[in-house]
């Protein structure tokens, strides 16, 4: 089948893909060339050059993973590293070319943003294609912008952060991330200054064969606030794509960020995304991670309590329908007394889906009264159907409390039975029943995004029982 062949998109809403009239689309696969045309391309201080540099190198030299999801049939050299879509970011909507427009029309993303955002960027490929951000937060000091723009006008800053936490030698996928990243988000929050309605970055892959690779940096100053979502679609196509993001935040004394997930990848996409938090004293992490679609997922967001008194949860659903592979979980390295965390894990394995939770809690030495909490709960819907569980823990302290649970069950003959008789047709009361399992995630996420996400829910139900 030629690779640019779409399949039919079936009950994948977002399946759909547009023309690529672009402005830059650079050779398949990566060398030192690929790397320095990017850089060069955005006009890069040399010191991220050499930083990509040496990434490359790294990524070059370490092995695949030999744990988790089988990812043997990435095929590196059948990518493209980098897509420019337009020369310029747009101000406004109606800047952008029609193809880009529309799609995001039908995606929702202006509406939303006219309805309940604070600002949001809008990637297309490799970069931003439009970014707005509310006068009022700039008035007030904070930054959103686009990584690029950040490394440009805020330069001291970025280098000050920029690979601080996940370096680039921490994994095969943030070395390759750290040396062709492009696009992303950058946001800076003042002390004090609560940012109380979300900003969002929403990713889009359109070509086929394409690697994204966004970088996100968030630093959260003491006692402030700031909500960001981040979604995410792509085109359904014959041959796979690669995301391979990278989101580094640190929480300062005081301060709290909360970073929501809706990822919805179509079934060709491996999705291998490192996330980590850095958080100071009294700071609070939040990571509300929801995995629907791709064809393989490996992400673990982590809380790294560096600070006395300091919060980490992780809350993370993953659904993984026939074909899907959804290796999810969450870390949480207790390393200051008095910390506390948890750990809610759902998963729903749909069909001949397979869903894994990976987890770690690790306590060190005089980490004194850690409280922490993990919870794995796993729904199976189908006889085909698999979950997994990998938790890790290594406690070096005693003065702690450590609680863990977890659950597999499966959807009950009496239950569909009793729902199908009050008139629910079989998709109905299956989705019901999920719903119902996964209410303590989904009440987390802002409603708009609650609603999306149990409809969602409900297109995976649907022929996937019966």
């Amino acid at each position: 089948m030629a690779s640019n062949v779409v399949l039919p998109v079936s009950d994948y809403r977002y399946g759909f893909s547009k023309p690529e009239n672009y402005v830059f689309k650079s050779k398949k696969g990566l060398d030192r060339g690929v790397v320095e045309q990017i850089s060069g391309m955005k006009n890069e201080p040399q010191w991220m050059r050499e930083f990509r540099l040496r990434a490359l190198d790294i990524f070059t030299s370490k092995r695949m993973p030999n744990w988790g999801a089988n990812l043997s049939t990435i095929n590196f050299d059948d990518i493209y590293y980098y897509i420019k879509p337009m020369q310029n970011q747009g101000k406004t909507w109606e800047d952008l070319p029609k193809e880009i427009l529309d799609t995001y029309k039908a995606i929702g993303i202006p509406e939303a943003e006219k309805n309940f955002l604070g600002g949001v960027t809008a990637q297309y490929e490799s970069e931003s294609v439009y970014h707005s951000f509310q006068k009022k937060w700039e008035d007030m000091g904070v930054i959103f912008t686009d990584m690029d723009t950040g490394l440009r006008e805020y330069g001291d800053l970025v280098k000050q952060y920029f690979g601080r936490s996940i370096p680039p030698a921490d994994n095969k996928f943030a070395a390759l991330n750290s040396a062709v990243w492009s696009g992303g988000s950058f946001i800076y929050v003042p002390p004090g200054v609560s940012v109380d309605i979300p900003l969002q970055a929403y990713f889009r892959i359109n070509a086929a064969n394409m690697g994204q690779f966004e970088r996100t940096l968030i630093i959260v100053d003491e006692g402030a606030y700031v909500h960001y979502v981040e979604g995410c679609t792509a085109p359904v196509y014959s041959t796979d794509s690669l995301h391979a993001a990278v989101v580094e935040i640190f929480v300062k004394k005081g301060a709290r960020c909360r970073y929501t997930t809706i990822q919805n990848w179509s079934n060709n996409v491996y999705n291998l995304v490192t996330k980590r938090a850095f958080v100071e004293e009294e700071g609070t992490m939040e990571w509300v991670d929801g995995n629907l679609g791709s064809k393989i997922t490996m992400k673990y967001p982590s809380c790294y309590l560096v600070g006395r008194k300091a919060r980490g949860e992780v809350l993370s659903l993953a659904l993984a329908n026939s074909g899907q592979h959804q290796d999810a979980g969450g870390k949480l390295m207790f390393l200051a007394p008095e910390t506390t965390g948890e750990i809610n894990s759902k998963s729903v394995s749909v069909g001949s889906g397979r869903t894994s939770y990976r987890g770690l809690v690790k306590v060190i030495k005089n980490a004194k009264g850690v409280k922490c909490n993990v919870r794995c709960d796993a729904l199976l819907i189908a006889p085909a159907s698999r979950s997994d569980t990998y938790p890790t823990m290594q406690v070096d302290e005693d003065d702690v409390t450590i609680g863990h649970e977890a659950s597999v069950s499966r959807v009950g003959a009496e239950q569909l039975f009793y729902l199908m008789s009050r008139g629910l047709t079989e998709v109905e009361a299956t989705s019901l029943i999920v719903n119902g399992f996964i209410e303590p995630i989904v009440k987390e996420i802002p409603l708009e995004y609650a609603v999306e996400l149990n409809r969602l829910i409900q297109l995976n139900m649907e022929g996937s029982v019966g």
